[in-house]
């Protein structure tokens, strides 16, 4: 196999992986704020939805929002990476050109997810989007587990969790941008907290599901919880490690400046530090993903998240 060859793998196993955490993450979004609106039949829909547009950075337009329109948008449109069903076509295509690289019950995993989506998108205009996004969460679960269960820890491996890993940063880090900096779109805390996944771990660390500040304390620095800004850096800085390169990589270079300034933050200063913390981990996690790319990927550039979700 010649490098180049080896550098197309490379790049289809990352965005393998960062593909199906966004299908995760996006489903897992739409769904809390589904509940709250069930929940809560007085909140105002249009603001909802411009504050989902708003996390995902996308354009809501000037006219009315529901969550029909956004359903479409961003669940069920397969021509958009920004959303969940093209999300999932994407990272299907990525392992189908890297078979030789990922397990056959991981490609099944993803084969048999997409050709199940169709029903389910039929299913969810009868009856509610709820089935659809079930689906999906369970199958982004299955499909990581079954990495960690039938892939070897080689570089392959390493590929696709460091993809999952910079994606979860950054998705983690669009909720918090939207409830810190965008007040007129801004979701509460227990949605925000329901989006990432985190309900459940967060009652059991702090005792209740308060609306509380210290959702971004947990989100950002909480070292067990798998979705944290904190454990992902650790788990992407690691990859980066055991993938050889020098001290200096300048993959690995903002990924572990944010790490360590994360492991050391006073948290009496968090909220203070929070807007520009935001910002350099975005900032961190693009720096790293373009030095990922241009290092293993050398043939093209990188693909901004932007840009695949336009």
């Amino acid at each position: 196999m010649n490098d180049v060859i080896l550098s197309r793998i490379a790049e289809a196993l990352t965005w393998t992986g960062r593909y199906v955490e966004r299908a995760d993450a996006t489903g897992r979004i739409l769904d809390a704020y589904l509940h709250r609106m069930l929940e809560d039949p007085w909140r105002d829909e249009d603001a909802a939805c411009r504050s989902l547009y708003a996390i995902l950075g996308m354009d809501a337009g000037a006219g009315p929002c529901d969550m029909q329109l956004v359903l479409d948008q961003l669940a069920f449109d397969a021509g958009s990476t920004g959303s969940i069903e093209g999300a999932l076509g994407a990272a299907r295509l990525n392992a189908r050109s890297a078979r030789e690289a990922v397990s056959s019950e991981m490609w099944e995993c993803l084969n048999s997810t997409w050709h199940a989506l169709a029903d389910q998108r039929l299913a969810a205009r009868r009856t509610g989007p709820y089935a659809y996004l079930e689906l999906v969460r369970a199958r982004a679960a299955l499909f990581f587990g079954l990495a960690d269960s039938t892939m070897s820890r080689d570089d392959s491996w390493r590929f696709v969790i460091l993809g999952r890993s910079l994606e979860r940063v950054d998705m983690t880090v669009r909720l918090l941008a939207v409830r810190v900096l965008d007040a007129a779109h801004a979701p509460d805390w227990p949605t925000l907290l329901s989006a990432s996944g985190a309900d459940e771990a967060f009652a059991r660390v702090y005792g209740g599901f308060g609306d509380t500040s210290r959702v971004a304390e947990f989100l950002l620095l909480d070292r067990d919880f798998p979705r944290s800004a904190l454990h992902a850096l650790t788990t992407a800085e690691e990859c980066l490690t055991a993938l050889g390169r020098p001290r200096q990589d300048p993959a690995r270079r903002p990924i572990g400046r944010m790490r360590t300034r994360l492991e050391y933050l006073d948290t009496g200063a968090l909220e203070e530090q929070l807007p520009a913390l935001l910002g350099d981990l975005q900032q961190a996690c693009m720096a790293s993903a373009d030095a990922v790319a241009e290092r293993f990927f050398p043939y093209q550039g990188p693909v901004e998240w932007a840009q695949e979700g336009a």
